[in-house]
C-alpha cells in the first residue's frame, strides 16, 4: 500500500543548494517518488536566531514505508549528508522532518504525526502553501493557506533566488 507523506526539507551549514539535491536523489532512491515538490525559500533561523538563514522546501513523496520506517531512512540521510545534533535548534547540513502522513495523527517518544510546529512556523507554511494549501489539518481541522494567514510566527520567508555571477 502507497501513502502520501509530506516532507519539510532544510539547511544552513555547508551547500544547503546542494544538500537540498542531495536530500530529494536521497529520497527518490530509498523513500518513495516525489509527487511534487515546492520552490527553495529562505527564511530566519527559527528558535536559536544566531546563525544563518535556512534554505527550505517542502515535498510530496508516495512511499510503500510506514512512518517508523520512513523516520528512520530520513534520519541515516540526514547523516549521511553529515548532520550532527548538537543543539535543539542549531546549525544543521540538513534538517528532514516528517510534516504529514497520510491523514494519521501518530506519536511516540521518536514522531509525531503531524508535525507539531507546522501552525506556528511561517518556513514551514509558505512552501507547503505552494503545492498544498488547502490540505487539512487532521488535528486542527483546518487547511494549511488558514493556518498561514494566522500564523503569528514574525520570520521573514522569501523565495530563494540564485546569486548572479558576474
Amino acid at each position: 500500500m502507497l501513502h502520501q507523506a509530506v516532507l519539510l526539507l532544510g539547511s544552513n551549514e555547508g551547500d544547503s543548494l546542494q544538500l537540498l539535491t542531495f536530500a530529494e536523489n536521497e529520497i527518490s532512491k530509498w523513500s518513495g517518488q516525489i509527487k511534487s515538490a515546492s520552490s527553495i525559500f529562505t527564511s530566519e533561523a527559527w528558535g536559536k536566531k544566531d546563525q544563518s538563514d535556512f534554505l527550505n522546501k517542502v515535498i510530496l513523496i508516495e512511499t510503500a514505508l510506514n512512518p517508523i520506517a520512513l523516520l528512520r531512512t530520513l534520519l541515516t540521510i540526514e547523516q549521511s549528508a553529515g548532520r550532527v545534533r548538537k543543539e535543539k535548534w542549531g546549525p544543521r547540513t540538513l534538517d528532514i522532518d516528517i510534516l504529514y502522513f497520510d491523514d494519521i495523527v501518530y506519536k511516540d517518544d521518536q514522531l509525531m504525526i503531524p508535525h507539531v510546529g507546522i501552525a506556528s512556523r511561517r518556513f514551514t507554511l509558505v512552501p507547503l502553501c505552494e503545492i498544498l494549501p488547502d490540505h487539512i489539518h487532521p488535528v486542527t481541522g483546518k487547511n494549511n493557506q488558514w493556518m498561514l494567514e494566522h500564523c503569528e510566527d514574525p520570520g521573514q520567508v522569501n523565495l530563494y533566488t540564485a546569486p548572479h555571477h558576474e
